[in-house]
């Protein structure tokens, strides 16, 4: 019945889409990180709903770490990240709480905690629990940019459109790497 992933760096998340907030504990930083707050605050954007095709439901997906984190810079302690919920219809969920929605984790959600979960937009399984994964993710992209190690993904094929996988030379996929990551839209050809 565990929430957390991984083993020398392990993540927590918590809350539910309707509760007061959401967030993560990342326990086995090392001390000294310096975290980039504007980097992490861009890579919450990115992940904010836009267009008609997305969730109308609107989020300021302000982060509040309030452990593990002093002056810049990580502790070594776990550090804890909150974000608060503000934006909340939980009365439109009455009528479905009974209901095991198609393509919805209701179901799992209803067999992992015995029918005793917080039902209201998907509770803990809902997309809104990404916002503390985008947070816990935008951190391990520092480390890992810090030891010259790149990280993107574009989306290569949708329907009928598709565009050319990353290069293999070196010197381009650097390139694509760090276009791909400036872009709000995750793409290498925008003509595509």
């Amino acid at each position: 019945m565990k929430n957390s992933i991984g083993n020398h760096l392990t993540i927590s998340l918590f809350g539910e889409s309707h509760g007061e907030e959401i967030g993560v504990v990342i326990d086995g930083l090392a001390p000294g990180i310096h975290l980039d707050m504007d980097f992490i605050q861009g890579m919450m954007e990115k992940r904010k709903a836009k267009g008609r095709i997305s969730t109308q439901r609107k989020e300021a997906d302000e982060l509040h770490i309030v452990s593990g984190f002093f002056q810049g810079y990580t502790t070594g302690t776990p550090l804890t990240i909150l974000i608060h919920n503000t934006n909340t219809q939980s009365k439109d969920y009455e009528k479905t709480k009974n209901r095991l929605r198609p393509s919805h984790a209701d179901y799992t959600a209803d067999v992992k905690y015995l029918g005793y979960q917080d039902y209201r937009g998907g509770g803990h399984f809902s997309g809104r629990l990404t916002a503390p994964l985008v947070a816990a993710g935008a951190i391990a992209m520092q480390i890992l940019n810090e030891k010259g190690i790149q990280i993107a993904t574009h989306i290569q094929k949708c329907n009928r459109i598709e565009e050319a996988r990353f290069s293999n030379d070196e010197d381009t996929l650097l390139k694509e790497i760090a276009m791909v990551n400036e872009r709000a839209f995750p793409i290498i050809n925008e003509e595509k």
